[in-house]
Order: structure tokens, then sequence, then C-alpha cells
């Protein structure tokens, strides 16, 4: 009797196990990369409000008033930072003594940021408790 050769593969059992496996952990990874995502979009929207801080400065020392919109500083912000938060100059009091702005980034609804607190810094760089989560 000849016995049959046997043929190299998976049997479909094997295939099954190994999706499943495949399954279970993508279902553990995907909310952390989330959570790390929302995290970046934050620390970007930071970086922009410390730009557009220093612009303020440099916009008062210039102009001796700070500026009321973005346009007048010569910056928008970056597609990360507009298309997850709005950037706003407000309670820009020049006739202070000393001058007073401060910046906001307020997150969009229906963007992973939906959740996510307002950032805030000042012409002092004083900032929000929500830079610190």
């Amino acid at each position: 009797m000849k016995s049959q050769p046997k043929t190299a593969g998976f049997s479909l059992l094997e295939l099954m196990i190994v999706v499943a496996i495949v399954a279970i952990l993508a279902a553990v990874a995907y909310p952390s990369y989330q959570q790390h995502i929302v995290r970046n979009n934050r620390a970007v929207a930071q970086q922009y409000l410390l730009e557009v801080s220093s612009l303020q400065h440099q916009f008062i020392l210039d102009t001796r008033t700070y500026s009321t919109t973005l346009a007048a500083l010569g910056t928008t912000p970056v597609a990360r930072v507009s298309d997850n938060y709005t950037v706003t100059i407000g309670a820009v009091d020049n006739s202070a003594s000393p001058p007073t702005f401060t910046l906001q980034a307020t997150p969009i609804a229906g963007t992973p940021q939906e959740g996510s607190d307002t950032l805030t810094v000042n012409h002092l760089g004083q900032k929000n408790a929500s830079w610190y989560d």
C-alpha cells in the first residue's frame, strides 16, 4: 500500500485560532491607540498656543498693543490643530496696565478631542490645568 504524501499548509481550525488571537489583540490595543492620538493632538495644540503667545509678545513690542486676531499676527493653525480645535485670541485688554490677553484652543465636537478641556494660556504664560493631564 502506498501512503499518500502529506500536503503542507494550515487547517481551517488553525487559521481561525490565529484570526481570533489577532482580533483580541486589536480590541485591546485600539483604545490605547485612541488615547495616544488625543494626547498627541493636545500636544500639537499646546505647542501652537505657545507659538502664538510668542508672536503676541513680539507684536506688542512692535505696535504697543496685543493683537485681537491670528491674521494680524501672520499665523494660521496647522491642519492637525485646526481639524481638532478652534483657536481664538480672547480677552484682549490693551487699556490695562500692563496689557493682557488670553489664548484659547477649544475642542471641536465630533473629533477625537471632543471630550477634552479647553486649553488656555495668558500673557503671563499661565496655563490652565488641562495642560498637565
